[in-house]
């Protein structure tokens, strides 16, 4: 028989808790965006490029981020490089996996925005007196990013769920650990985690609904 008895009351006053570690949460998915983006611009570029040994690198980063685990990608920046003498943090660890694994996916969809775009766009913009850097970063780069925006959206939602995967490299701090931790002192799995499954869910509709009106901001016209 069904004989478990649920003690919510110990999961809503460990709420604040929770929140204080989905904020880290947040923070760790929202800064991972920031460095993911700054990269895969510059590896979608090399992955354009004529040059073989930038093309080379590029490729094998996007085919590493794609078709490996993101845990094992965290897993080498916390364990890996400590062969090297290089010993990071949970958090740091976790952020360089998950910003390595956006970098990789999100400089397929930048190629691909890019090629999407006439060259002459570019044509156009030197014509006009500007040179090819401010042609790429007045002309061309806000056309990639409107038409990437939706798997960007998507690769931010995706983010914050990776945050949870810092758990396994023992960061107490984010949602999941902050969650797991609870659950080790009081044994209410099922409270804890539920609320925690909310509270994800909650974050994720929230980027969601802020990238839907980022856009109709943005892309109204």
């Amino acid at each position: 028989m069904f004989s478990y008895t649920f003690h919510w009351h110990q999961a809503f006053q460990a709420l604040p808790q929770m929140l204080w570690g989905a904020l880290v949460t947040i923070e760790v998915a929202v800064i991972s965006m920031i460095f993911g983006i700054a990269l895969a611009v510059i590896l979608a570029l090399c992955r354009l490029s004529r040059n073989r040994v930038a093309h080379g690198v590029a490729t094998v980063w996007v085919e590493m981020a794609r078709n490996t685990p993101a845990l094992f990608q965290i897993y080498m920046a916390h364990f890996g490089l400590g062969a090297f003498g290089i010993h990071l943090s949970p958090w740091w660890a976790l952020l360089a996996g998950i910003t390595f694994n956006n970098a990789g996916y999100m400089a397929e969809t930048f190629r691909g925005a890019l090629r999407a775009i006439p060259a002459t766009q570019t044509r156009a913009a030197l014509s006009l007196g500007m040179g090819p850097l401010r042609a790429f970063w007045s002309v061309v780069m806000p056309q990639m990013f409107r038409i990437s925006f939706p798997p960007m959206t998507n690769q931010m939602v995706w983010a914050v769920l990776m945050t949870s995967l810092g758990l396994t490299v023992g960061l107490a701090s984010d949602l999941a650990g902050v969650t797991q931790e609870l659950n080790v002192r009081t044994f209410r799995t099922f409270e804890f985690f539920a609320m925690a499954a909310v509270l994800y869910y909650l974050i994720a509709k929230a980027v969601m609904l802020g990238a839907r009106l980022v856009a109709w901001r943005l892309f109204r016209y």
